[in-house]
């Protein structure tokens, strides 16, 4: 990890006094963001593209690990 990325003091302390469920929901609901962002940006290359083939490139990717 770079320095950069390191979370702060206050940043730990935050995720210390947090539930495991809450960390668990906050987990989930990034993970359901991404795949909206990434759903969002393979709209914009691919105008043309039905629905169903936006998300099973959006399941492939998540998938396969890829950006």
């Amino acid at each position: 990890m770079r320095s950069d990325e390191q979370p702060s003091p206050e940043q730990i302390a935050i995720w210390r006094r947090m539930t495991p469920e809450r960390r668990l929901q906050l987990a989930h609901d990034l993970y359901w963001t991404a795949r909206e962002f990434k759903a969002t940006g393979i709209r914009r290359q691919h105008p043309d593209w039905m629905e169903e083939q936006v998300t099973a490139e959006v399941i492939r990717i998540f998938r396969d690990g890829r950006t």
